[in-house]
């Protein structure tokens, strides 16, 4: 059975966001002209960065960064600094 790591890892090159979320996640995450999903994608691919299922949703945390990913869609739902 592959980890949730493993699994969101497989599936990387489906993971995206609606037009709606490139503002939300650039706003959340303070992101001036780079591209959230990209920069999102790069911080679930760091091997600090834990991830974990729960229901329907992946999360994956890194540092004070915790991204939501749809697990079925791999639709990055929105993302939060964690204070």
């Amino acid at each position: 059975m592959r980890t949730d790591k493993e699994e969101i890892c497989r599936r990387m090159d489906e993971i995206h966001t609606t037009a709606m979320g490139y503002g939300r996640i650039s706003k959340n995450l303070g992101l001036c002209g780079a591209d959230p999903v990209a920069h999102c994608k790069n911080i679930i691919m760091d091997s600090r960065c834990t991830i974990q299922r729960m229901g329907k949703n992946w999360y994956c945390e890194l540092g004070n960064v915790r991204i939501t990913v749809h697990a079925h869609s791999c639709t990055i739902i929105t993302t939060h600094i964690i204070k």
